[in-house]
């Protein structure tokens, strides 16, 4: 039976941008500690993986930027942009979080793990080709991508990203593909102030970049309807190879960060709408790695609430992510969709049967 993998590594502890920083090594240490505990029993693999190479970020990063990032290493403290300082160790984590993601991808396309989640940092989505921005060094899920593509030779790769801010970096790096679709969900207008509707992709890529930008205060139910109006349809049609996710717990409804009011359960509900897309076009091939979330209690039970969805089990009954008749528990309250859902709703049917 296959299982599902958990990338992880003490040397994602020691990134520390800083005292106060929201994106601080806490974000890790209690799921870790739980991890060490084997609160998940059998089922999940810890495999070991390598930093990436300098080549190999380069599949997305220019070699200025590289350089740049290579040059924090051993330096006690080094400021790559206004909210995104390093630590001796930043620069080593960052190769290695890239490295996490590289593993899953090959593990996940050569069958050897059903699916599996990277609980690294720092995170990437707000990585530019050029620049380290928004607390992410290198763009750990747009490399896995393009490693996907150019190394692997796939055609269809999904990026679903449900972090409450826009992953621009992402977005940017896939702008004119056809071979990557990019969907996020984020509050908008909000850091970085990208992700607006009318951004849909340029050229061949025209219509696969899709932008759900939501003014703030939707929960599970707005969130459901989400992932089975617009991602579940389009996901379908587009029958990717392999489902990459930007899991940001940020989206939680205590999260310092944002105003979203997503429970437990929505986020153990936009994972099990995710598990059986992959399920139903690439033979299960989905792996998640960590973006943002800022308290601890959103990114500890978040995080358990997923991997009991990629796993196909309640890990724990304290937690709430066995969803009986789910579409009922949803979708039975559903009156017209939020406005914000349907205006992108009607720019996504330009593009796809909805």
């Amino acid at each position: 039976m296959q299982a599902t993998a958990i990338f992880k590594n003490s040397l994602f502890l020691k990134h520390d941008p800083g005292f106060d920083h929201v994106e601080s090594p806490e974000r890790l240490t209690g799921i870790y500690k739980l991890l060490e505990n084997d609160v998940l029993g059998d089922g999940f693999l810890t495999p070991d993986f390598s930093p990436a190479s300098h080549k190999l970020i380069g599949l997305n990063h220019s070699q200025a930027l590289i350089e740049r990032v290579a040059q924090t290493a051993g330096k006690t403290f080094d400021i790559l942009d206004p909210d995104t300082q390093t630590s001796p160790d930043s620069y080593a984590a960052a190769c290695l979080a890239v490295g996490a993601l590289v593993k899953g991808v090959d593990m996940v396309w050569e069958g050897t793990i059903k699916n599996g989640f990277a609980l690294v940092r720092p995170p990437g989505h707000h990585a530019e080709k050029n620049q380290s921005m928004g607390f992410c060094l290198f763009n750990n899920v747009a490399i896995a991508a393009h490693y996907a593509v150019q190394i692997l030779g796939l055609d269809r790769v999904m990026i679903v990203d449900w972090d409450l801010h826009h992953g621009n970096g992402t977005q940017h790096s896939f702008y004119e593909s056809d071979k990557v679709l990019y969907l996020s969900t984020h509050q908008y207008p909000y850091y970085p102030g990208t992700g607006s509707l009318l951004e849909t992709g340029r050229g061949p890529g025209k219509g696969f970049t899709i932008n759900i930008p939501l003014p703030g205060y939707q929960g599970d139910l707005e969130y459901a309807t989400i992932l089975n109006e617009i991602v579940l349809p389009i996901g379908r049609e587009y029958q990717p190879q392999l489902v990459l996710v930007s899991a940001g717990f940020d989206i939680y409804r205590r999260d310092p960060l944002g105003s979203m009011e997503v429970t437990t359960q929505g986020l153990a509900y936009i994972t099990r709408v995710l598990v059986r897309l992959a399920e139903e076009s690439c033979e299960g091939r989905l792996l998640a790695t960590l973006e943002g979330g800022y308290t601890k209690e959103g990114q500890r039970d978040g995080i358990l609430a997923v991997l009991g969805e990629l796993s196909g089990r309640n890990i724990d009954p304290g937690y709430p992510i066995s969803l009986k008749n789910e579409t009922a528990l949803f979708l039975s309250q559903k009156k017209s969709p939020h406005p914000a859902i349907q205006q992108a709703w009607d720019v996504a049917k330009k593009y796809w049967k909805m």
